[in-house]
């Protein structure tokens, strides 16, 4: 089976890759399943429950996120409500929502999706490596197809993940980062990684932003607004083949399919 997961979606650029996109992305590359992180869909900083319900209308199967879900409070209901958006698993008990899911592919097949979030430079969490195992044990009772969404600033932390998780599943997909790495690979015993899957949104831009605000921000320290960029926009993301009997994977491809049409600037929130 293909599974196809969607690089950080950023404000209403991205949401754009997606409308005009994804469909032939999946009948060209015949995906079975797909996940998008989507914790910057919204004005390039969180998510809302409008923007998760298109988003999942659209043929997404799962919206894994990141530490950046919590920026519009009304998500947070959301989270509770709606099983096919998660959040990091290794946050602490009684915050809202989930960190894993148990779902159906087109083909019938059972896919567990697990996200986690990393500690190096990031939040005081709880350990994403221990939680993680625990997580994946739970979803090897139900299947053994299973991908995780590693939000994660370090590139070393990202690694260690895969390593760590190397033949318990079917992928390991870095997020957060917004640069899409040129090392995707099938790690020895059967696991895809790929250190970052990247951004799907304006490359014209410093991570998803107006090039100008990132480098006021830069130069006067002052914490400006995000202001989402508009041009040179990308679907990125990448498609991973597994073998449905074992679950391990076959293939990883990297995938930057441009947007021929232009966003224009009232449309970048």
């Amino acid at each position: 089976m293909r599974i196809l997961f969607v690089a950080d979606i950023v404000g209403r650029p991205g949401r754009r890759a997606i409308e005009q996109l994804l469909e032939k992305v999946v009948r060209d590359y015949g995906v079975d399943f797909t996940i998008a992180n989507a914790e910057n869909s919204a004005g390039g900083m969180g998510i809302t429950p409008p923007i998760a319900v298109d988003l999942l209308n659209q043929g997404i199967h799962v919206l894994t996120s990141g530490n950046h879900v919590w920026a519009k409070k009304e998500i947070f209901p959301f989270l509770d409500e709606e099983s096919r958006i998660l959040r990091p698993a290794n946050y602490p008990e009684g915050v809202p929502g989930r960190g894993r899911g148990l779902f159906s592919a087109k083909n019938g097949k059972k896919v567990g999706v697990l996200n986690l979030e990393g500690r190096v430079f990031m939040k005081h969490l709880d350990c994403p490596f221990r939680v993680g195992e625990r997580e994946v044990e739970t979803l090897r009772r139900e299947t053994n197809i299973i991908i995780v969404d590693f939000h994660a600033e370090a590139t070393s932390e990202k690694m260690a993940m895969g390593w760590f998780l190397n033949g318990k599943v079917s992928a390991v997909l870095g997020t957060h980062t917004h640069v899409q790495t040129s090392d995707e690979r099938i790690l020895e015993d059967g696991t895809a990684y790929m250190t970052d899957a990247g951004m799907t949104g304006p490359l014209a831009s410093v991570i998803g932003i107006r090039k100008q605000v990132a480098l006021e921000r830069l130069l006067t320290q002052i914490p400006w607004k995000f202001d989402v960029a508009t041009e040179e926009i990308e679907l990125q993301g990448a498609v991973v083949e597994i073998d449905s009997e074992t679950g391990k994977s076959k293939s990883i491809e990297r995938i930057r399919i441009p947007l021929k049409e232009k966003v224009s600037p009232d449309e970048k929130g």
